[in-house]
């Protein structure tokens, strides 16, 4: 680890991660109304429908997000991108409003393309505001990953829980009233992305060759995740039915989110002061992740209330890898991308990771009747990367040495 000096976050990155929290508030919201919408008196769907409807709306996101990376990078530029892509979901989510089929097409398709425009551009906005600083890049993703998680999470317990009980309408104009606040700050930033490579001083092979193997990464952490989370909410549902240490059944659903906000907190601090290879901190995210998989695998399947603990060291591992993974990941594109293609890269960046959870998805039943197999495939394919990430630091350092 090497001291960073001179070197400060400033407040565009507070500026775009409160953009992102709003807008995570707004479309986590949503999310979680959607098919309860669907399902109800005024649209009257069945329940097969609904999930098909949503399903679809998922996985069309990713096919917006390249759309709107690239007229983001090639055409209308990233920041105006953001704040198009955030007024979009907030007609979607007022359209919502209209209690009929064409009113909740509309919705949904304007949600998905303002989510295409404004998901990579601001990313991708936000990586250009560090590419005169690098070494603090991962601090200021992680920076912006905690805003993504905090407004997810209070997305679902306000927008979710105010559309449940005071009606959809309420819900959904909040969504709006929120998607609309998120563009506000940056509309009227005066903030200057940078467009030049900063730094060169890998060959464009190396370059490349880091970029691929993030989008590998990304996806096989992702997908591993999904396994894992198999057994992980089999046990949330048995913990809570339980009602260990007398907690509602809903705080067991959200401990990923309840400790990734503590956990990220400190990371964010040490990483501003200290600065190490992006790659070591993937493999300790790895590494962290076999032995929150490791510790789960401790716990019977049918577990008593003193296994709880176990449960809670395994969840706390696991955040510890998950922020040591998602938020470098945007680094290590970010500083060996073209800036000019950036919004690009991240967008296709979400391409391996819908693979990967559709290939998941076909085996779904399987795992769900063997959880401890789940468990154990998540598992040994965290060591597996572990591994194979600390070879590739070892000869990426040998080249390191030769080329200097």
């Amino acid at each position: 680890m090497k001291r960073i000096l001179d070197q400060t976050h400033d407040k565009y990155t507070f500026i775009y991660a409160c953009s992102r929290l709003l807008e995570r508030t707004s479309y986590y919201g949503l999310r979680s109304l959607i098919v309860l919408y669907m399902i109800g008196e005024s649209i009257n769907m069945t329940t097969q429908e609904a999930l098909q409807i949503y399903g679809w709306f998922t996985v069309s996101i990713v096919f917006s997000q390249i759309l709107g990376a690239l007229l983001g990078d090639l055409l209308v530029g990233n920041k105006k991108s953001i704040i198009i892509g955030g007024v979009l979901q907030a007609l979607g989510a007022f359209c919502f409003c209209i209690p009929s089929i064409i009113g909740l097409y509309i919705g949904l398709a304007l949600v998905v393309l303002g989510g295409g425009f404004y998901t990579p551009n601001i990313i991708a906005h936000f990586g250009k505001l560090y590419l005169n600083k690098t070494k603090l890049l991962d601090s200021g993703f992680t920076i912006f990953y905690l805003a993504v998680n905090v407004g997810a999470f209070i997305g679902v317990v306000t927008i979710g829980y105010l559309g449940e009980k005071l009606g959809w309408n309420i819900g959904f104009i909040i969504a709006g009233v929120v998607a609309l606040l998120s563009v506000v700050l940056p509309l009227i930033s005066a903030d200057q992305a940078n467009n030049q490579v900063v730094e060169k001083k890998l060959p464009e092979i190396q370059r490349a060759l880091k970029v691929l193997i993030a989008f590998v990464i990304v996806g096989l952490f992702w997908g591993l995740y999904e396994i894992s989370g198999i057994r992980f909410h089999d046990l949330q549902f048995k913990f809570g039915e339980l009602a260990v240490f007398d907690t509602p059944k809903s705080i067991w659903s959200s401990l990923n989110t309840i400790f990734i906000i503590p956990v990220s907190f400190v990371i964010i601090i040490l990483w501003t002061y200290f600065y190490s290879n992006q790659f070591i901190k993937l493999a300790i995210g790895f590494l962290f992740g076999a032995i929150s998989y490791a510790v789960l695998l401790a716990i019977p399947e049918t577990p008593t209330a003193q296994y709880s603990i176990l449960y809670l060291v395994s969840i706390l591992f696991l955040s510890i890898s998950e922020v040591h993974i998602a938020p470098v990941i945007n680094s290590v594109l970010t500083q060996h991308t073209n800036p000019k293609y950036l919004a690009i890269m991240i967008s296709i960046a979400f391409v391996p990771i819908k693979l990967f959870l559709y290939i998941v998805g076909l085996f779904n039943e399987a795992l769900y009747e063997n959880s401890s197999l789940a468990l154990k495939i998540g598992m040994i394919g965290m060591v597996v990367m572990t591994i194979g990430l600390v070879m590739y630091i070892l000869i990426d350092k040998i080249l390191t040495r030769e080329r200097g």
